[in-house]
């Protein structure tokens, strides 16, 4: 199991226009702890920030699965509700989990999930898919990754 830490690192960007400006920004990273979280975002953004950077804030994020497709370039999030009936009261009881799919667009990262939830047993239904403000995600090797193939 990943344990996946949200790791915001704020730096002086060059904008297109020539300009400096601060921003933040988040990244996902695998790691055991929140030291070793930050000790890996530093050693991982080295490369692709010049100057000086900070790491702004790093917290736990909760999620079930990531789905990874080298066709995408931005992150979607998606809440993904599991269906289960309570054979005593003959209820359906939903539980609620957070998936994180690599996409170009919307429509392909639903593609995404659902390729990646193929073969599942249980009943699922997306609750809700948005674009996320993750710019990038490292996993602890890329044999880790679980890529999605879409046609």
């Amino acid at each position: 199991m990943h344990n996946w830490f949200e790791c915001k690192v704020s730096y002086e960007k060059l904008m297109e226009n020539g300009m400096q400006k601060k921003v933040t920004e988040p990244y996902l990273v695998d790691a055991l702890s929140f030291t070793e979280a930050e000790a890996r975002i530093i050693e991982e953004i080295k490369p692709y920030i010049s100057g000086e950077f900070t790491i702004a804030d790093i917290k736990r994020a909760k999620l079930s699965e990531l789905f990874f497709n080298d066709l995408g370039d931005r992150f979607f999030k998606a809440k993904v509700m599991f269906v289960t009936l309570d054979e005593k009261s003959g209820t359906e009881k939903r539980t609620a989990v957070q998936m994180l799919a690599q996409a170009a667009d919307i429509k392909q990262a639903m593609k995404v999930i659902e390729k990646g939830m193929e073969g599942t047993l249980a009943d699922y239904v997306v609750a809700s898919l948005s674009e996320s403000p993750i710019m990038d995600v490292f996993p602890y090797s890329e044999d880790a990754k679980k890529k999605i193939i879409i046609e």
